[in-house]
């Protein structure tokens, strides 16, 4: 899940993170996608750290309702899933469940999840999963936005490395489906701001996957 030495901590934690743990007032979720991502949390999240969830499975779901195809989980026993934990103030959570809007929050049970140098042993913490989850978006040919995936493939580098990003495209489920290339002008609101090498870097790994590019 990490290379050796590294402690979890994918940023530095905030300085009152732990009394705010003793004082009940943090909530914790599993990240997939773009949560992966700290350049796309819109509220000021306490810590995160990576993690692997167990029973869940990562698929592109395709979703009428915005016209392209997002990520989501469903369950599925004994395989593993890679992201990390953003630990919140639970103040924020109502503002999460709107920005998952269409998913619903689940609770991951403790021994299915595994959190690197774990800053809250016991917390509970919740996962969001699609109200649909029967088709991807390869079985309905539903588009994906390339500033969406710009996001997502960015986090996983980030956070677990070469390793992580292979993984995330290797075994997300529905890639065989049209890439909408918007990145000069992003659709996807949270859109984020490449390094120099990763644009190419990402769109091989897609090509590799089995993605059709389309202009947007």
């Amino acid at each position: 899940m990490a290379e050796a030495g590294m402690t979890g901590a994918a940023h530095p934690d905030h300085p009152d993170f732990a009394r705010l743990v003793s004082e009940a007032q943090v909530v914790a979720y599993f990240g997939y996608g773009s949560l992966v991502n700290r350049d796309t949390l819109r509220t000021k999240f306490l810590a995160v750290r990576r993690a692997r969830v167990s029973g869940w499975r990562r698929f592109w779901l395709p979703r009428p309702s915005v016209g392209i195809a997002l990520l989501s989980v469903r369950p599925e026993p004994e395989h593993p899933t890679d992201g990390v934990v953003v630990y919140d103030l639970i103040d924020n959570l109502g503002a999460v469940d709107e920005r998952e809007a269409g998913y619903d929050r689940r609770t991951v049970i403790s021994s299915d999840i595994a959190i690197e140098n774990d800053p809250a042993p016991g917390m509970p913490v919740y996962i969001y999963e699609a109200t649909r989850t029967e088709e991807t978006a390869a079985d309905t040919g539903s588009a994906i936005l390339q500033s969406y995936l710009d996001a997502v493939m960015q986090g996983f580098l980030a956070i677990h490395g070469e390793e992580g990003l292979a993984g995330f495209v290797s075994e997300t489920e529905g890639f065989e489906t049209i890439v909408i290339k918007d990145r000069a002008a992003p659709r996807y609101p949270r859109a984020v701001r490449l390094a120099e090498g990763e644009a190419a870097h990402f769109d091989a790994l897609l090509t590799d996957r089995g993605v059709i590019f389309q202009p947007a």
